[in-house]
């Protein structure tokens, strides 16, 4: 394991996101395309949605179950492009390594216990 500093820790914003949108990145069988509520706003006041690429696909055949649901995001990332779609954070998962149903080393979501307000930072 390599060790960082508290203060490289500290760097990191992590939020929560609300999934608006989703849909399959084309020609790829791993990655969707996410549209996320983090409670922003542009430069007219109007809510934004960061776009996020995630290559979740393969775990969620039925992705369209994942709008609604509030996952966490380290959003300080540099943009980078993905298959020709800029992705403005990341998705944080664990690898379930479960005996539950359904796990079975699939990524495994990190959300709030309960519902709170998209883009509240994690402390």
């Amino acid at each position: 394991m390599e060790y960082i500093t508290y203060e490289e820790f500290k760097k990191l914003d992590i939020r929560v996101g609300t999934i608006k949108e989703i849909e399959p990145v084309p020609d790829t069988d791993k990655l969707l395309r996410c549209q996320i509520d983090f409670n922003e706003k542009d430069e007219e006041g109007n809510k934004k949605l960061r776009q996020i690429i995630s290559g979740i696909r393969e775990y969620y055949p039925e992705y369209e179950k994942l709008i609604g649901k509030q996952v966490l995001y380290i959003v300080n990332l540099e943009p980078r492009m993905i298959k020709g779609y800029e992705s403005q954070g990341m998705l944080m998962a664990v690898d379930g390594l479960s005996t539950q149903a359904g796990v079975d080393g699939n990524p495994v979501f990190l959300v709030p216990e309960v519902e709170v307000n998209a883009g509240s930072k994690v402390r």
